[in-house]
């Protein structure tokens, strides 16, 4: 979305991998306006922890609207406990269709270790293929060096961290300060 109220916001790149029975995400730092870098060291990789499970977030876009959207999620986490699926599918209908909701400029990259989704505000939750998925502004480049990089003897961490270090080295809205969480397995 293009929007006068968000002047070139732009800086992020979030990847997760899945492979040998773990699942790792990786978020870049840089959080840029325009041609500016404002944030070197952004962390947009958080852990959750509900009902005893754990889940991954990675987050692409405006900061305030992913942590409104990391509350929301954790709710429908709390009233669907260990259905992660049903929990993004809500919080995707609610974001499309609750008036201020639909406002907000975000991605998200959503894991238990076992699914992975890319929750979306135009209602998609995705659930990709070839056990790779990314989003923001790098997220093309981390996505096909990630892809690339599965025929590879790395394991999950590192593929993610070299297809995001590929994609830091194209994009200039990526960095190469990570966050990286690793789950399952």
């Amino acid at each position: 979305m293009s929007d006068d109220r968000f002047p070139g916001w732009h800086g992020t790149t979030i990847l997760a991998v899945r492979r040998g029975g773990r699942v790792v995400v990786a978020g870049d730092g840089q959080v840029s306006v325009g041609q500016t870098v404002m944030k070197g060291t952004a962390r947009k990789v958080r852990r959750l922890a509900q009902g005893g499970r754990d889940v991954v977030v990675g987050f692409a876009g405006s900061t305030a609207d992913a942590f409104t959207l990391l509350e929301r999620l954790e709710k429908k986490l709390d009233s669907a406990p260990g259905q992660l699926q049903r929990a993004c599918v809500e919080l995707a209908k609610d974001w499309r269709t609750d008036k201020y909701l639909r406002n907000l400029e975000a991605m998200l990259i959503v894991t238990d270790g076992a699914q992975i989704y890319v929750v979306t505000g135009a209602g998609d939750v995705l659930e990709p293929e070839h056990d790779v998925a990314a989003i923001g502004s790098g997220g093309n480049y981390a996505l096909a060096a990630a892809r690339g990089l599965m025929d590879s003897d790395l394991d999950a961490e590192g593929v993610a961290r070299r297809a995001m270090q590929i994609a830091a080295d194209i994009c200039v809205y990526t960095n190469g300060n990570l966050t990286v969480e690793t789950i399952g397995g």
